[in-house]
């Protein structure tokens, strides 16, 4: 007990003489305290706005992506074009699929199944003016099905026969633009045409020098000149695989035959009109993958400042949006199959103008063949009685 007593006053003389540690210690650590609180309150504080904040972005992210899916939707598909044959009495002249003795419309023949389109899948003319816009030079028939992800190009020759009572027969002249080349095909080949993308050759130089060039083979040598004002055309390449800058590139698009005092031209060694589309589409496909290129997100800019200056279209935005966004899953290396529309090219056709010459004359049964084959957007094959194929009246010797 004498212990512990003098134990407790030891405690209390301690107090007597110096503060007691623990208030010391209470008064020392109080201002600490109410700074972990202020700081606790301020990190939930900003906790709380953060939270905040990642909810109205995500409403907003989600608001924009509604909005966008509202806006951009899948085109709508056209009807398809009015067969000829189902219209009784009506004159085609001297085409594949109609009655062979009077040249008409046989309404005893049995009318073929409906026509009914497959969803997602659309067809759009490609289509490239000459220098001076007047003709269509190079046409192209993209067959689109944004569900398995494949892509259909045909090509039509520009000097194709069509019949036009009035006008021009070669399919790139006549009046009424590329419109008019929708209209022509379409009736042609009996499919609905979408809507059509037109590009001058200014537009297609500046796309190629901004994608730094392409790697094409040259199928053969070229030799060709046209000093004629607004042509201004020299054209000298020699066979084989080639790295060609815009400018490059035009040219041998655009090649058709060497010069007329050549030998390969006195020889008939001619570069057909066939072989002139495989190489343009050759092209088409080196610039599709270089577009669809990973790398190519930070040239999209430059991709809209040249499509704006140099393209024509009746796509609106929202399809083209649409159609953009769909074909970033297209794998140009294996999903994009090409032809060209066979044929003769030494036709003569006369109509109620003149004789025109040197007429590409569509084959039929290969032409039916590559259109089910590529372009045909209906759920079942199409025949020649859908299509207003037109025949030449005679042929170059």
């Amino acid at each position: 007990m004498e212990e512990r007593y003098m134990n407790v006053r030891r405690r209390r003389s301690d107090y007597r003489d110096d503060p007691p540690p623990s208030r010391v210690a209470s008064r020392r650590k109080a201002p600490p305290r109410r700074k972990a609180r202020q700081k606790q309150g301020a990190a939930v504080s900003v906790a709380k706005g953060f939270y905040k904040a990642i909810v109205v972005l995500s409403a907003l992210i989600v608001a924009v992506y509604a909005g966008f899916t509202l806006m951009v939707r899948p085109p709508e598909q056209k009807q398809p074009p009015q067969p000829p044959q189902t219209q009784p009495g009506v004159s085609l002249g001297p085409s594949f699929g109609t009655d062979s003795n009077t040249g008409t419309a046989n309404p005893a023949l049995p009318a073929e199944p409906v026509l009914n389109r497959r969803d997602g899948v659309y067809n759009i003319l490609l289509a490239g003016t000459d220098k001076d816009g007047y003709r269509t030079d190079t046409m192209m028939v993209m067959c689109y099905d944004t569900v398995k992800q494949t892509v259909g190009v045909v090509s039509v020759p520009r000097d194709t026969l069509v019949a036009r009572p009035e006008e021009h027969v070669h399919l790139a002249y006549g009046k009424g633009g590329v419109e008019q080349r929708v209209e022509d095909i379409s009736d042609m080949l009996g499919i609905p045409i979408d809507g059509y993308i037109k590009v001058n050759l200014k537009g297609f130089v500046s796309l190629v020098d901004y994608l730094k060039g392409v790697d094409i083979e040259v199928p053969v040598d070229m030799n060709y000149d046209d000093p004629t004002p607004g042509q201004d055309l020299h054209i000298h390449f020699k066979k084989g695989m080639q790295h060609l800058n815009g400018q490059q590139a035009m040219e041998v698009a655009r090649y058709r035959h060497d010069n007329k005092d050549s030998p390969n031209y006195k020889a008939n060694q001619w570069y057909s009109d066939v072989q002139r589309t495989q190489t343009q589409q050759k092209i088409l496909i080196a610039l599709a993958k270089k577009v669809l290129a990973w790398d190519s997100i930070t040239k999209i800019n430059g991709f809209v400042e040249i499509f704006n200056k140099n393209v024509t279209t009746d796509l609106t935005l929202n399809e083209m949006l649409y159609f953009a966004g769909q074909a970033m899953g297209v794998d140009p290396s294996s999903a994009i199959e090409t032809a060209t529309l066979e044929g003769n090219g030494f036709g003569k056709y006369r109509n109620n103008i003149k004789t025109y010459t040197y007429c590409y004359e569509l084959d039929p049964e290969k032409t039916v063949e590559t259109v089910n084959r590529l372009i045909n957007p209906y759920d079942r094959d199409l025949t020649l009685k859908d299509m207003n194929i037109v025949k030449a009246d005679s042929y170059h010797d």
